[in-house]
């Protein structure tokens, strides 16, 4: 998939992420980072919204796997998410996570031989001074279309 491709897929591709303003800043194979401004994701407080923050941390699973594998043989799901809360968000945030190609190598060989295959990808995501405000944790899954 072209890098331009990926981007408008992620950014206009999903309603909600489109509503939430989240732009795709770096994609490769492997690598990719996101970013989602405060507004419009403030709450009844005036931090960001939990639920963007949440939507920040999964959608890089589904990014690196678009940039990583064959989506016309694969698709990827999230089985499982989590997310701690560390402080307020009072500022747009970034996450940028990775695989190493030795787990992409895994990941793929895995789901070629058993038609799926699970990875796990932890993400820090940071106020623009850098600090961490929230840390998730998400399990996913390579699926073999049929």
């Amino acid at each position: 998939m072209s890098a331009e491709f990926v981007r408008k897929l992620v950014e206009e591709g999903i309603p909600f992420v489109e509503r939430c303003g989240i732009k795709l800043l770096a994609s490769e194979p492997g690598k990719t980072r996101l970013e989602i401004p405060l507004e419009p994701n403030l709450n009844h407080i005036g931090t960001m919204y939990a639920g963007a923050q949440f939507t920040l941390g999964e959608l890089p699973g589904g990014v690196l796997c678009m940039t990583s594998f064959d989506m016309t043989r694969y698709f990827p799901i999230v089985k499982e998410m989590t997310i701690q809360f560390l402080k307020p968000a009072t500022t747009a945030l970034t996450c940028e996570v990775s695989l190493s190609a030795e787990e992409i190598e895994r990941i793929g060989s895995e789901a070629k031989a058993n038609g799926k295959s699970e990875f796990t990808l932890s993400a820090e995501l940071k106020n623009t001074e850098g600090e961490v405000v929230s840390v998730t944790t998400g399990h996913y899954q390579l699926r073999q279309r049929k």
